[in-house]
């Protein structure tokens, strides 16, 4: 299928599936890029690399047919409303916002409720988490109110709302828990972005360690090498608090990783929205702590 900048050797209706796709290829250094067309979204590619590039991605399909061989039937169905979870979390953020106003406006929220690292390591474990839920600026919430559609929701839709909720906020707190450990005083920082990178990591770990199989080397260095690559793309603008992010990366990896080992199938239903609705009651609880 000849395209009029190239030729587009994959088409698919589901973006998660051209992003797959999409990794692939970059990390086998072939150029291309997504186009969103009416029969869905097509993988492009210059003429002269089609060939290299359906290659890369028939090897791939072989490579994940044999994984798939290799577990058997015992698979569980995806949980519904996964994507329901992202966009609930992002309308809260914003919700949350239109509450506290910017940093600039020095409320008692961003008083109370910072991530400030001396107050911190001297104690106010809180802050890890209702630091979370502030925000710099309009700018800063509709960008983690927007990663939280697609990143949340892909969390959720692999491990399952509760599990997937409790591994970000988990991510985000530890993020915030080391950053502050690293600074030991004079640092203060908010957002939902530390949380964010942990939910990048955890995808990572997920998708290298899928259901207890051993990670394949290829599936390895191709899913470490992006996940580095959307923390160099997103995590290290002047205003973006650097070693947060690294650390909610990190932690994301290795809880991603121990849950995957942990849990060879998603826990039912009843059992994920319980652990869902403890995740709000938690943060609830941190702020009301904060104010008390």
């Amino acid at each position: 299928m000849e395209d009029l900048a190239g030729t587009a050797v994959r088409v698919t209706p589901e973006r998660h599936r051209a992003d797959e796709w999409s990794v692939v290829l970059a990390a086998g250094s072939i150029p291309h890029r997504l186009r969103l067309r009416f029969d869905g979204w097509a993988l492009i590619v210059a003429a002269h690399d089609a060939e290299a590039a359906r290659e890369a991605l028939d090897a791939y399909d072989r490579e994940n047919i044999a994984d798939t061989a290799d577990v058997g039937g015992d698979a569980v169905a995806p949980i519904r409303g996964a994507a329901a979870v992202g966009v609930a979390v992002g309308l809260l953020l914003i919700g949350f916002f239109a509450v506290t106003g910017t940093r600039a406006n020095r409320s008692i929220w961003f008083e109370r409720g910072g991530a400030s690292a001396e107050r911190i390591v001297a104690g106010e474990w809180w802050r890890t988490i209702t630091a979370l839920t502030l925000h710099v600026d309009a700018p800063h919430v509709v960008g983690n109110a927007a990663a939280s559609v697609v990143l949340v929701w892909a969390v959720s839709h692999q491990l399952g709302p509760g599990v997937g909720l409790w591994l970000l906020l988990l991510a985000g707190a530890g993020g915030n828990a080391l950053t502050a450990v690293a600074h030991g005083a004079h640092h203060n920082s908010v957002g939902a972005s530390t949380a964010m990178f942990g939910a990048i990591g955890i995808l990572a770990a997920t998708r290298v360690v899928s259901r207890g199989r051993r990670p394949a080397a290829r599936k390895l260095w191709m899913v470490v090498a992006a996940s580095l690559a959307l923390f160099a793309l997103l995590g290290t603008s002047p205003d973006a608090d650097l070693l947060a992010h690294l650390f909610g990366l990190l932690l994301g990896g290795v809880m991603g990783l121990a849950t995957a080992a942990a849990l060879p199938r998603p826990l039912r239903p009843p059992a994920q929205w319980m652990l869902a609705v403890a995740v709000p009651a938690l943060v609830v609880g941190a702020w009301l702590r904060a104010i008390s």
